[in-house]
């Protein structure tokens, strides 16, 4: 209960019930009850409503009843205090102002105490006569009212009860007493739209006015009560909720029923209706939701939540957000989350959150739950002495936020002297030095917001007796009087009152009461007034006495007075004396309650005890009562008397003739005054003459007289026609009396007139209506509310005629419509009235048509229902259905004839599936038939197709595909849209299976295409196609059977054999390969066959063609081994070649010497040296001399014989001057040969230098020693020497380890390599002459890499094809092949012959990524393997169309499953797994299927969920399915969703909230191991890329500068991408900084030693590449993107240079030029010469080179560490450059590097401006460079470079400018003066590789020329010789020394530049000793790196800049 305006609350328990007089209306403590037994809501009722009681006895019930509960609830102990409490929580009362309530006082006392009742504010109650009442026990009761008679103070206050005894005086809690009227108000329902499947709402709307007293109870479906259940559901709050809803839901009507709690009134609302429309997709839509609210603890709450939405939303609550606990007191339903037994932490926010797939809404509000006050009050009852201490604690349970007062005998505490309050919250009562007028009742209050609880404690203060004080009496005279005399304290024996010292009572009007009380009844002035003395014997001999003064006030007496008979006009005195009182006396008049003021004819006259009325005027206006009111200090006394004016009657209305209207009442006026009142009497007259004789009116119900004498006649007849006398008397004077005549008037009434007629529809229809009256009468008709004017309505006409007293009037309807069914009336109208006649005009015709609803729709059939709405006014007496094709017209239609109109459903079969028809309705009643109804168009659903696809034919394409074409099924059998087909297959040779192998593709048009693959070869297939839609597979098309096409044979001959039978001559035998490896018709055979020499190199390939299985091989070279292959063919090709069979043929005579020479070496002694035959033909046992003489005379010649060893002979005694002819001849064991040519010689005494061993070209594999004979003759010995030619100069063959020059001049070269290939020039000198041979040595390297590309996939092959590399100088044997699958390391071989340039990888798993590599073989081995390529097969994963129905049959024991839905992605299905459990179980079952059958899950659970999950694998990976579904009941219904489960759905959410973490921490860990993985893959493949780099760099550069070719390098084109790398952080320590004041850093050529070379000097340091830092910090993430690096390994080798690490930064720069002034180096690229004149630039080229002390590693190709490195290199110096251009804000342009071709030597440029975007463009440049190129800053950007960080040098004793990045260095650091050289140097290359370096730099070379230097100069020839060694840790190669005497100029620093820096000390000389050839200096060179840098020398061409340097760096 609540008060008026405030929030209503649930109250706590009550002790006692309370209801009021109507018991169907709870009233307090009653309603209390009923509230909590309902919750937070009033709940409908379920039963009957409760049988009334009569108001009197309800109202006495209730207070037998509270006064029984009382008993039970008073205590032993509360009888001991003598007050207690009934119902101390009731607090609110509420009852209906038609009923009223009666309210006992909720406190009592033992014994008796007194109750009386208060207002809030303290103000006693009284009676107000028939309103309130307090009746003697105590009750307070309020009667009924009407509404004028609301008084809030009354019917809307605050009350409070009191009861007081000798115990003390206790209150109740205020109860808030609410009157509730009877109004009027209406409850209503919206109407409400839902989606199928989705929930509705509908809401009971209540007026605000009367919502607190109002609640829903029940709900009805079309007049139906709804019960709750199955969907429909009633809520706490009074919603009705409707789920899952259905389209029928929307044919019914909707209403609520209330009722007033305490009038009981009920009420209907209107009927609402609910739209259903079709699910759409939508976000989800709050319906119904809750607000914050506040319940008590223990009840039950529920929040509603509703929303709607598609997909249907799923609904989460959450509280405080966060799920809620588990709790069995919480439940889920449909209409909410209700919660019971609350308790106060359900306290808080909840949501309501809802979700679909489109989006999501929340419901929140906060509930607070409060637990009630309780108070409990200690001690209950205290005893104690006077002057103790007393302390009261007042104990409170429930929710905070209260207050505390406190009381004391219903009055409020208040601290003082002796009370104190103390607590937080006021809950203590500390009362120190406690008096005796501390005692009573006291009473602790606690209030939150609208509840009060109390307790009360009684505190006696014992101590010696005595009397409270009393305060003096005044008593009424006349009276009662009650003197009170109160005993503190115990014990006392009696108490005795006196007076005048006479024991009281000593009369009758005196009684003394045992506690103490006197009593005087009828008290008297001169008697009783006076002193009283209460005396109290508290021990016998003591008492102790108290007076008091009663004072007696007399009160007025009045003497009687009577007003004498007046009349009008009369004067009148009236005197009021008072008698008898206690002056002063006042006396005052008053009327009719009202005073009366004098004026206006009436004086009032007052004196001391006496007040008189004077009326000068009597008239009417003076009637009424009359008080005289007198008043004193003692009471105030009242007597009344009334006026009486007798007038005599007179006329106020006099009768006059009148009309009356027949039918109609009539009055006829007349109206008396007089007093007393005059009493009227009507006479009549009957006729219209004179009145003979009048006769009493009879008063009958239908004439009476009127309350003001006027003569009421309620239907006026034509009888009462006549005259009418009115006469009036009243005993005052004469009668008085006038008469009048009444003429009757007849008005129009309506006669005759149809009350309903019928029509039909487009006939006409005529309406007759017959009236009479009074003339004129006019006839108008009207329709509905609308007169009908024919004049503008064509269609009516309107005819009247009289007939006699008559009218006739006919409404003519030409003709009837439907509009014209509704009520005519025709209104007769005169004078005196009108009057209607009502008819009800019934138009038929046929009916209207249907609504038509399509309810569902299958493949073949449909469902409608129709709703049938205006039936034509006639009985619907059946249906037509008729539909068609949508395409057809109505011509074709089919229909369904004459259905029962009892049915609204029907269903349409045999439709054509995946059709689109038309339908449409009649409705048929006995007027005809209906239009028909609206056309509706529907297609049905998809069934499987009908017919097989049509044209299949085959085409064979390969050997191992078939092509097959066909079209789709004919168009009317597709039975819907053809999704795809399943292509069958199967082999029908003999032996195979016949089972069909599927293949499935998805539809493209109507003629289709699909290629089966991976077949076997020339073998025959049959074909069947199906084709499917989303309905399923349709039939097959006949089998149809092909042939693949023949392909080659697969297998070589078998048994091949080979036997030479002469020395040309070999026969080849074999036998015929496997026929099923044939692979077609066997065509012949070829065998293969080719040459192997002594060299090793291979012959031209041959071939001879055959069909038998024998060749003889003719014409063969003799003595020669032979490589022989056989192989198979058909007419697809050659097949698979037999292993290779080797033969050597017989031995013959050998061919002659390929060449002869004879010198001479004496006067008597010639020698001649032969080369061996070009063609042995076997093995040379011997060689034979012959040596003639021609002019000698012998015949015969001279023979000779040697050993095949020697090639050479000395021929002595020989005769000077004489010419000879020497030839000589091979001998094998065959015979001698043919002999050589004849060379003619002749001795002579001086011999000049000759050379006896032959030039000519010398081919060799690299990595074996090399002899190249060099044997001369002459006399005096010959000096030898050997030349290596280079492009324009011939260079000295160096003598090292490397090569060695044997005494006899033999050149031994030790494991050439590709640069030892060139021309080798051997002179031989004496002091007679020289001669000379030219060696060509070719060196034989493995074959370059061949570029591997991929020109097709199928999903089990991979056909490769390449362009092969460099041969290196030896035929390609052939190719190896390497391949494995993506994610495996095992690599799998295949060897393809050397002719091939393509081949196909086969049988290959389907839908997987493959790897492949290729190398080359040639006679030295194989070559670097090709760039790793990688390729997918094609296929898929398998994956379940969304097309497919999965489940085909469910009961509730078993599941059948389509696993057609399966596409196995172009890769066959090998297996499908299947698992299924009961939802919220853990256990999984499995199942093994095949993807073409069907699958039964048995032995399931009825009416259960099931979740299943599907796996399907192919080769090409797995597909996952998941779904669920739920067996049917066993009645074979189905079940409703599952909602969420207590206890199972907790261990499983526990379990999930667990394993979570767990799972993701291990998914965690294995994502990491995957992306390590993969990156060390990405590592290894960037190795492997950085390896091919390196091995291409070395081979391409070794050949083309070493071999003697004029012009670029030949050979193929391969583009070098070298991705972006990031620096390596080396040592952080090793920085210093630049500021300002050095900026520009003088640098001179004293700090490098100078090498003097004829041409140019070279200078070489090494250079090591820390990371510049800037201020803030590095510059250049440490973050290391290449393989193999660890950055922390990095940090523990900063300084240690003899561990360093692998890919440091280091370069070995070589700088070959002239001598030059010393220059400056600037680091801020400040403009050097602006201000001196024109300034010539000259950029910094740099050329890397080999370092030699890597090559020996080539034997084994390049190691991982080193070709890395090169990679390194490369994109490190791209990387420099592109950093300088960041620091200094430059313009970058970058050119990538290519090894170029013949066919283009172009190269790409870009220019980067400051921010890295490439612009292409073209610049001719040589082949093979890498280039960057870095230019200035624009001036505005000139100052932000200047704080650069410069890295100091890594080790002591040399230049801090040793180690400075490459892009930091000016060409003047190459530049020494001093000849002391702090850095290593590098030595210069040969002439050749000069001047091919030369060419590559022609065009990027500049000259930078200050205004005040010198001109370039040669150094001097004469300077002396200058040998440093750095010591490095590194391996070191010795150069030669510059020939002495060598001195460089050493001139000073320009003027514009600052002074040189001091130079580092310089270097220790070194120990190496010199070798052959001349001092040596050490060259340092990179351990890792396999590129040097040289530069050019000079011969630069020269331009003019504008002033800007610019800086160009070119790799080679």
């Amino acid at each position: 209960m609540t008060g008026a305006g405030e929030p209503r609350r649930e109250e706590p328990p009550p002790r006692a019930g309370l209801r009021s007089r109507e018991s169907g209306a709870p009233s307090a403590g009653g309603w209390e009850r009923a509230e909590r037994g309902r919750g937070a809501a009033a709940r409908p009722a379920t039963g009957p409503p409760p049988r009334r009681i009569g108001p009197l006895y309800g109202m006495w019930l209730v207070t037998f009843l509270l006064l029984l509960d009382s008993l039970h609830k008073a205590r032993p102990e509360d009888v001991g205090t003598s007050l207690y409490f009934v119902n101390d929580s009731l607090q609110h009362v509420t009852f209906s102002s038609s009923v009223g309530v009666v309210v006992p006082c909720p406190a009592a006392g033992s014994p008796s105490a007194a109750l009386r009742w208060y207002l809030a504010t303290g103000d006693d109650i009284y009676d107000v006569p028939h309103i309130r009442h307090v009746h003697a026990n105590g009750t307070l009761q309020l009667f009924p009212f009407s509404p004028s008679a609301f008084n809030s103070f009354i019917h809307d206050n605050d009350y409070f009860c009191t009861a007081e005894n000798a115990a003390g005086k206790i209150r109740s809690p205020n109860i808030r007493i609410k009157a509730v009227f009877r109004e009027p108000y209406t409850v209503r329902v919206e109407d409400q739209r839902s989606m199928r499947g989705n929930v509705a709402v509908f809401k009971c709307l209540i007026p605000s006015s009367v919502q607190e007293y109002v609640s829903v109870v029940s709900w009805e479906k079309d007049t139906v009560s709804i019960t709750p259940e199955n969907r429909f559901f009633i809520t706490s709050h009074g919603g009705l909720y409707i789920s899952d809803v259905q389209k029928e839901d929307a044919l019914s009507t909707y209403r609520c029923i209330t009722q007033h709690k305490y009038s009981g009134e009920t009420r209907q609302s209107n009927g609402a209706r609910l739209s259903v429309t079709d699910p759409a997709e939508s976000i989800p839509t709050i319906l119904d939701g809750f607000h914050s609210q506040e319940v008590w603890t223990g009840h039950s709450v529920e929040l509603p939540c509703a929303a709607s939405g598609y997909p249907i939303p799923a609904i989460r609550w959450l509280k405080d957000g966060r799920p809620l606990p588990a709790d069995s007191r919480w439940a889920k339903r449909i209409t909410g989350l209700t919660i019971s037994d609350l308790r106060t932490e359900d306290s808080g926010t909840y949501i309501c959150e809802v979700t679909n797939t489109f989006g999501s809404a929340e419901a929140n509000g906060i509930l607070t739950v409060i637990d009630p006050l309780h108070v409990t009050l200690t001690p209950k009852k205290l005893k104690t002495g006077i002057g103790s201490t007393v302390i009261l604690s007042c104990a409170l349970t429930g929710s905070p936020e209260f207050t505390i007062r406190w009381y004391r005998n219903t009055e409020l505490v208040l601290p003082g002297e002796a009370i104190s309050i103390r607590g937080l919250s006021n809950e203590t009562l500390l009362i120190s030095s406690a008096q005796k007028s501390h005692s009573g009742a006291y009473q602790c209050f606690a209030t939150r917001k609208a509840q009060t609880a109390q307790d009360f404690a009684i505190i006696v203060l014992e101590g010696p007796p005595s009397i409270r004080a009393m305060r003096n009496i005044t008593a009424v005279a006349g009276r009662d009087t009650l003197i009170n005399c109160r005993v503190i304290g115990y014990p006392y024996y009696s108490i005795k009152w006196y007076k005048d010292a006479l024991l009281l009572p000593d009369n009758h009007r005196q009684v003394v009461f045992e506690n103490g009380t006197l009593k005087l009844t009828d008290v008297q002035k001169g008697m009783d007034e006076g002193e009283y003395l209460c005396s109290v014997l508290i021990q016998p001999q003591l008492s102790i006495s108290q007076s008091v003064h009663v004072a007696v006030k007399v009160p007025p007496l009045i003497q009687p007075f009577e007003f004498p008979p007046a009349s009008i006009g009369q004067l009148l005195y009236i005197p009021c004396v008072v008698s008898s009182g206690d002056m002063p006396i006042r006396i005052t008049w008053r009327k009719d309650g009202q005073v009366i003021i004098s004026g206006s004819g009436v004086t009032i006259e007052s004196k001391e005890f006496m007040s008189s009325l004077q009326i000068s005027s009597v008239s009417l206006k003076h009637n009424g009562n009359y008080t005289c009111i007198a008043s004193n200090a003692a009471a105030t006394v009242s007597r009344e008397r009334q006026l009486i004016v007798r007038v005599p009657p007179r006329f106020v209305v006099q009768p006059n003739n009148q009309d009356g209207i027949y039918g109609k009442a009539g009055v006829l006026n007349c109206s008396v005054d007089g007093y007393p009142p005059p009493k009227v009497m009507w006479k009549h007259a009957k006729g219209s003459g004179n009145p003979q004789q009048y006769h009493p009116v009879p008063l009958t119900g239908r004439i009476q007289i009127l309350p003001n004498s006027s003569l009421l006649i309620r239907h006026v007849l034509e009888e009462d026609i006549g005259y009418y006398l009115c006469q009036a008397s009243n005993g005052v004077g004469t009668d008085i009396s006038k008469a009048m005549f009444l003429t009757v008037k007849i008005p129009a009434m309506i006669t005759s007139h149809p009350n309903t007629t019928i029509a039909i529809k487009g006939h006409p229809k005529e309406l007759n209506c017959t009236a009479r009256g009074e003339r004129p009468i006019i006839i108008r008709w009207e329709k509905g509310d609308t007169v009908i004017d024919p004049d503008r309505v064509m269609r009516y006409a309107i005819a009247t005629k009289d007939n006699g007293d008559e009218v006739v009037s006919t409404l003519k309807l030409k003709p009837a419509d439907r509009g014209d069914s509704v009520f005519f009336s025709c209104h007769a109208i005169n004078s005196y009235g009108e009057d209607r006649g009502l008819i009800q005009l019934t138009v038929q015709e046929p009916p209207d048509p249907p609504e038509l609803e399509i309810r569902e729709v299958k493949a073949r059939s449909m469902n409608l229902r129709w709703t049938q709405r205006f039936d034509g006014n006639s009985i619907i007496t059946g249906f037509d259905i008729e539909y068609k094709n949508k395409s057809d017209s109505w011509d074709f239609k089919q229909s369904t004839r004459n259905i029962s109109p009892t049915i609204n459903q029907a269903n349409i079969v045999d439709l054509h599936p995946a059709s689109v028809y038309s339908i449409r309705m009649y409705s048929f009643n006995k007027i005809g038939r209906s239009e028909p109804s609206k056309e509706l168009t529907i297609s049905t659903e998809e069934a499987a197709p009908d017919g097989p696809p049509m044209d299949v034919t085959l085409q064979p394409v390969t050997s191992q595909s078939i092509q097959v074409t066909w079209k789709a099924p004919k168009k009317e059998l597709q039975n819907g849209v053809i999704r795809g087909y399943q292509i069958g297959y199967r082999e029908n040779s003999p032996g195979s299976n016949g089972q069909y192998s599927i293949v499935e593709m998805k539809a493209t048009g109507d003629s289709e295409v699909y290629t089966l693959d991976n077949l076997k070869k020339f073998a025959q297939y049959g074909v069947v196609v199906q084709a499917f839609n989303r309905a399923g597979t349709g039939p097959s098309s006949s089998e149809i059977n092909a042939t693949t096409l023949e392909d080659v044979p697969s297998q070589p001959p078998e048994n091949v054999r080979a036997l030479s039978i002469t020395s040309d001559v070999a026969v080849i035998s074999w036998s015929e390969p496997p026929r099923s490896t044939l692979n077609g018709v066997l065509k012949g055979y070829r065998v293969i066959f080719w040459s192997l020499y002594v060299d090793g190199e291979w012959g031209e390939m041959q071939n001879v063609t055959t069909t038998r299985e024998r060749v003889e091989l003719r014409g063969m070279e003799k003595f020669t081994n032979y490589s022989v292959q056989v192989l198979a063919y058909t007419q697809a090709g050659d097949g698979v070649r037999s292993s290779v069979l080797y033969i050597q043929t017989k031995e013959d005579v050998p061919g002659p010497p390929a060449g002869i020479k004879a010198v001479p070496s004496s006067a008597s002694s010639v020698v001649v040296s032969w080369l061996p035959p070009t063609k042995p033909n076997g093995v040379i046992r011997k060689y034979t001399i012959f040596c003639s003489s021609p002019g000698s005379g012998q015949p015969a010649p001279s023979e000779y014989e040697t050993s095949p060893e020697q090639l050479f002979y000395r021929i002595a005694h020989l005769n000077r001057g004489q010419q000879y002819l020497l030839w000589v001849a091979a001998v094998t064991s065959a015979g001698r040969g043919n002999s050589s040519e004849k060379v003619t010689i002749e001795p002579a005494g001086k011999a000049p230098a000759k050379i006896i061993s032959f030039g000519g070209t010398v081919t060799t594999p690299w990595m074996k020693d090399v002899r190249l004979p060099c044997n001369s003759v002459g006399d005096p010995a010959p000096a030898v020497k050997w030349t290596k030619d280079s492009e324009d100069s011939a260079i000295p063959v160096s003598l090292d380890g490397h090569r060695l020059i044997h005494t006899n001049g033999t050149l031994l070269l030790r494991a050439v390599k590709a640069e030892d290939s060139g021309y080798y020039t051997c002179t031989a000198t004496n002091t007679g002459g020289f001669d000379t041979i030219i060696v060509n040595l070719l060196v034989q390297v493995p074959p370059d890499q061949p570029r591997l590309t991929v020109s097709k996939t199928s999903a089990s092959s991979i056909t490769l094809t390449w362009i092969p590399g460099d041969n290196g100088g030896s035929s390609i044997r052939g190719f190896v092949l390497q391949y494995s699958v993506d994610n495996s390391e095992e690599w799998k071989d295949v060897f393809i012959s050397s002719s091939e340039r393509s081949f196909k990888l086969d049988s290959l798993k389907c839908g997987t990524w493959y790897k492949v590599k290729l190398a080359a073989k040639n006679s030295v081995g194989s070559g670097r393997i090709s760039e790793i390529i990688e390729a997918k097969t094609h296929g898929r994963e398998p994956s379940f169309s969304k097309d497919q129905h999965l489940f085909t049959h469910i009961n509730s024991t078993h599941a059948r499953l389509n696993l057609q839905g399966w596409n196995n992605g172009g890769c066959p299905i090998t297996a499908i797994v299947l698992e299924y459990r009961p939802k919220g179980t853990w256990a999984w079952q499995g199942v093994r299927a095949n993807s073409s059958t069907e699958v039964f899950l048995t032995e399931l659970r009825e009416a259960t969920w099931y979740e299943l999950r599907m796996r399907a694998c192919n080769s090409a990976g797995c597909g996952n399915e998941t779904a669920q579904f739920a067996t049917l009941d066993y009645d074979g219904s189905t079940i409703p969703p599952i909602k969420s489960a207590q206890g199972e759905g907790d261990d499983v959410k526990k379990l999930f909230t667990i394993g979570c973490p767990v799972i993701l921490a291990t998914l965690g860990v294995a994502l990491l191991f995957v992306v390590r993985k993969k990156r060390k893959e990405k590592r290894l493949k960037r190795l492997r890329d950085a390896k091919s780099l390196a091995e291409m760099l070395i081979s391409k550069n070794n050949r083309s500068f070493d071999t003697p070719v004029k012009g670029p390098p030949q050979g193929p084109r391969l583009h070098i991408d070298i991705p972006r790398v990031q620096l390596l952080i080396e040592d952080k320590e090793g920085i210093k900084q630049l500021g300002d004041d050095k900026a520009t850093i003088p640098v001179t050529d004293a700090e490098f030693s100078q090498a003097v070379n004829p041409q140019s000097f070279c200078t070489g340091v090494s250079l090591h590449h820390p990371a510049l830092i800037q201020s803030t910090g590095p510059l250049i993430d440490m973050s290391d993107i290449r393989p193999g690096t660890n950055p922390v390994s990095r940090k523990n080798v900063k300084s240690a240079h003899s561990t360093r690490n692998r890919y440091s930064s280091q370069w070995t720069l070589t700088k070959c030029q002239a001598s030059t002034p010393a220059r400056t180096l600037t680091s801020d690229w400040r403009t050097v010469g602006s201000q001196h004149g024109v300034t010539v630039t000259e950029s910094d080229s740099y050329s890397a080179s080999l370092s030699q002390d890597t090559d020996k590693g080539r034997n084994s190709m390049v190691s991982t560490e080193s070709a890395s490195s090169t990679y390194e290199e490369l994109a490190r110096a791209y990387e420099h450059a592109k950093l300088e251009e960041q620091l200094q804000h430059a313009k970058f342009e970058i050119t990538e590097c290519f090894i170029s071709d013949s066919s283009s030597d172009q190269m790409t440029t870009g220019t980067n401006e400051n921010a890295d975007s490439m612009t292409s463009m073209s610049t001719p440049s040589e082949p093979g460079i890498c280039r960057f190129t870095a230019s200035p800053p624009k001036p505005q950007d000139a100052d932000r470079g200047k704080n650069v960080a410069v890295p100091i040098p890594h080790r002591a004793n040399k230049s801090d400018y040793c180690n400075l990045p490459l892009y930091t260095k000016s060409e003047a650091f190459f530049r020494k003066a001093d000849g002391r050289e702090p850095c290593p140097v590098v030595p210069p290359r040969e002439a050749s590789m000069r001047n091919l370096t030369r060419a590559y730099h022609t065009q990027a070379r500049h000259l930078t020329l200050d205004p005040a230097s010198k001109p370039l100069g040669l150094p001097h020839p004469g300077a002396t010789a200058a040998t440093a060694t750095a010591t490095l840790p590194q391996r070191t190669l010795a150069m030669p020394a510059p020939p002495a005497g060598t001195a460089p100029p050493a001139p000073g620093p320009t003027p514009s530049e600052p002074s040189a820096a001091p130079s580092a000390a310089p270097p220790a000389p070194s120990t190496e000793p010199p070798r052959a050839g001349g001092p040596h200096t050490k060259m340092g060179g990179s351990r890792d790196s396999l590129l040097e840098m040289s530069t050019p020398g000079v011969g630069r061409s020269q331009k003019q800049g504008a002033g800007a340097y610019s800086k160009s760096y070119t790799l080679v």
